[in-house]
């Protein structure tokens, strides 16, 4: 597996363990233990879609940064790269 696809399946399994933690708290809101796994997760995948970012282009168009003019569409869709 190349880097790419490896930090992609990274970052699903970290959107994967928030949605989950999302659902826990939403059961268990005083929940200290929870809550801090909440913010690791949210801080991992932070994280990992700068580091994707970086590397490999925006994966959502609020992660482009160019002010001059709109380049979400100068690379190849998120799913198109290889």
């Amino acid at each position: 597996m190349n880097e790419q696809k490896m930090l992609l399946s990274k970052i699903k399994k970290y959107d994967f363990t928030l949605k989950e933690l999302n659902l826990y708290l939403d059961t268990h809101p005083n929940c200290r233990r929870g809550l801090a796994m909440f913010h690791k997760y949210r801080k991992l995948r932070e994280n990992a879609v700068d580091e994707y970012t970086r590397k490999f282009g925006p994966l959502t168009p609020e992660q482009v940064n160019n002010s001059e003019r709109w380049t979400w569409t100068d690379d190849p869709w998120p799913w198109e790269r290889r």
